[in-house]
């Protein structure tokens, strides 16, 4: 049984559907967007603090540049540093300290050292890095430069020590054998010192060492982020990378210390280092994710030996987008609250005229008739009132004529079966074939007299039915009686054909047609009307068999007959159908068998089957196997039956050749 689902709920469903759909489509669109948005706003955001970063960057490269050319530019300066003037040098070391460098070293014109501001005791050594070189030649370079643990030795032990960091192993980094990274990255600027009349003499650089120096990536977080936190933690971050490795940076490992030797990802150091392009995209940073920015860092040839981070938090934006989430779910569910007590307000009003045509139509089903209902509006509901009171009308009427077609049909009814069964009376006392012939030629003139007198009043009787039908909806509790009666006019328009049939008026239309392919034909039909998974249908065919002549339709008719009832005889609990064909006598005759293991007749119903009106099932009409005997006996041919009961049944059916029925037609005629 189906369960209740009152109109007023159909009608708020039908509402709300479209508008919930419409909601929860518009919230898809509108979350996505937000996020998208907050997500490529605080991408963007660190795209341009990444270009902040790097203008701190290039000042302290500007910084460096400046104190070393005030320096060198001066001739006087210029000739007293190659010269050794102590009071030159005590200058050098003044401004090493002041200005914040590790290194300033002062060469002569062929790169060997003439003073250390940082290691004064260490001279003499002959100096070929990249940058002294282009000073000696006249050209003042700034830029970024790596130097080797045995040079930034000679400018300064404390130096090679500051720049030896251990690495440290991290998640999806490119895999390297050594364990500590002793190369220094420096921020250097070299100028030529020239004398009086402008000839290069030697050469000042100056630089900073950046290795484990967070003062320049703090002042980048200072300056690009100012100190924004959020639950306690710093926003922004900043770092300085050598190679993969982190060598000055404020990010944080989970026990708060600088993640100094951690290294980055395989993908971001082929992006940056490798193909020397920025990397801008959301990444997971030593223990939290970050919107993160890389550039590579070039040294003065152009190579790419460094890069330069700025990273965002993500937390916060999670947060805003978790915030902005929520407060769209809470709009969202009041609106959806709102709509849900208008619409269900306005499903009551609607339901109400409804219901009074239910408990109107409950009354017709108690047999009240004429029952008008009030219209109120001018719509569908005022429509289906109007119609309502159309079919009660309608009803009383049809149930009026109903009754009289029933009195007048039970009256010929009994006229009927009371000369049908007088005849059957005096035909059961003739003889055996006689008889037979005698009896299916009274019953064929009194069926044909009672088909055709009970036609005309059923045919009244099915088109008020289908009336009705129409006019009933399908669930009004009158409908199932109007289905009923429906259906027994139907029931009664096939005994009507049947006694047709039986009667035989029709005349044979003979042709050539396969047995075998009618017997499929008809098994196939069999199955769309009776469950057969229970049967086992087994085909015994003579290949040899050749087309048979008779009138297809009316040896369909027989064959369907026999096998249905077979069917039916083995059903519930299933058995085996058994279809047999074999040639019969001269000419184009055969015989086929129809055998099933169903319950049997019993001896005493099997001399009466072929009996018109002769059944034992409830819904048969007793004419399937007269009809099936008189068609088959047309043809010239024979139906023999044997039973076993609790065994199963044989039907053999026997169709003479052409040359066979000549014959016959030729003994007939001579007996004439």
């Amino acid at each position: 049984m189906l369960k209740r689902f009152p109109i007023k709920a159909k009608l708020t469903f039908g509402a709300l559907a479209p508008l919930f759909v419409a909601f929860f489509i518009c919230s898809l669109a509108g979350l996505y967007i937000i996020n998208d948005k907050i997500a490529s706003q605080a991408q963007e955001k660190v795209r341009t603090d990444l270009n902040s970063a790097r203008e701190v960057y290039r000042n302290e490269l500007d910084r460096i540049r400046e104190m070393i050319d005030l320096t060198a530019t001066n001739p006087y300066n210029s000739s007293s540093i190659v010269a050794g003037d102590p009071e030159i040098q005590a200058l050098l070391r003044q401004r090493l300290y002041k200005k914040r460098l590790d290194i300033l070293t002062a060469v002569d014109a062929k790169g060997r050292v003439l003073y250390r501001a940082h290691t004064p005791s260490l001279a003499g050594d002959l100096q070929k890095s990249y940058f002294v070189q282009q000073a000696l030649k006249g050209v003042a370079v700034t830029g970024t430069a790596l130097m080797g643990e045995q040079e930034l030795a000679r400018e300064g032990v404390a130096l090679a020590d500051r720049a030896t960091i251990p690495l440290v192993s991290t998640p999806h980094a490119r895999p390297r054998s050594d364990t500590v990274e002793k190369t220094g990255m420096v921020m250097v600027a070299a100028a030529p010192l020239r004398n009086h009349a402008g000839q290069v003499i030697g050469a000042l650089y100056g630089a900073v060492l950046l290795n484990n120096n967070n003062a320049l990536v703090d002042k980048i977080k200072q300056i690009v982020y100012e100190g924004v936190q959020f639950n306690g933690t710093d926003v922004g971050s900043a770092t300085i990378f050598l190679g993969d490795a982190r060598i000055a940076t404020n990010v944080r490992v989970s026990n708060g210390a600088r993640a100094i030797g951690t290294r980055v990802s395989e993908e971001v150091y082929q992006r940056v280092i490798v193909e020397k392009k920025k990397w801008i995209r959301r990444a997971f940073v030593v223990n939290d994710w970050y919107f993160t920015a890389y550039e590579p860092i070039l040294d003065l040839q152009g190579k790419a030996i460094g890069s330069l981070y700025v990273g965002m938090l993500e937390k916060p934006y999670t947060h805003m987008q978790k915030s902005v989430n929520s407060i769209l779910y809470m709009v969202l569910f009041v609106t959806s609250l709102i709509g849900l007590a208008v619409s269900g307000f306005i499903a009551t009003l609607l339901a109400r005229p409804i219901k009074e045509l239910e408990k109107l139509a409950h009354r017709v089903a108690r047999g009240e008739r004429n029952l008008q209902m009030e219209v109120h509006t001018k719509d569908e509901v005022g429509d289906l009132a109007d119609a309502f009171n159309l079919m009660t009308k309608a009803l009383s009427r049809q149930e009026a004529e109903i009754g009289l077609l029933h009195r007048a049909l039970e009256l010929k009814v009994e006229e009927r079966t009371a000369q049908l069964s007088d005849k059957n009376r005096l035909l059961l006392q003739t003889q055996a074939d006689l008889a037979r012939a005698e009896k299916l030629a009274d019953l064929g003139i009194v069926a044909a007299g009672v088909a055709h007198e009970i036609n005309t009043p059923l045919a009244i009787i099915r088109g008020n039915a289908e009336v009705m039908e129409m006019c009933l909806p399908p669930d009004h509790p009158n409908h199932e009686e109007v289905e009923i009666i429906s259906t027994q006019t139907e029931r009664m328009a096939k005994i009507v054909g049947n006694l047709l049939t039986f009667a035989r008026q029709k005349s044979l239309n003979q042709r050539e047609f396969l047995v075998h392919e009618i017997l499929d034909d008809i098994v196939a039909q069999i199955r769309h009307q009776v469950p057969m998974d229970a049967i086992s249908v087994q085909w015994e065919y003579d290949m040899n068999l050749g087309p048979v002549t008779g009138d297809t339709d009316q040896l369909r008719q027989v064959f369907s007959n026999i096998i249905l009832n077979a069917v039916q005889a083995m059903l519930p609990e299933g058995g085996t159908l058994r279809l047999t064909t074999r040639p019969h006598g001269p000419g184009n005759g055969c015989e086929v068998e129809i055998r099933d293991t169903g319950k049997g007749i019993p001896p005493e119903h099997l001399e009466k089957i072929f009996t018109p009106f002769f059944t034992t099932r409830d819904s048969g009409t007793g004419l399937g196997l007269s009809v099936s005997y008189g068609i088959v006996r047309d043809h010239g041919g024979d139906i023999q039956v044997s039973s076993t009961p609790g065994a199963g049944t044989c039907f053999k059916i026997v169709l003479p050749g052409e040359t066979e029925t000549g014959q016959r037609a030729q003994e007939k005629s001579e007996d004439i």
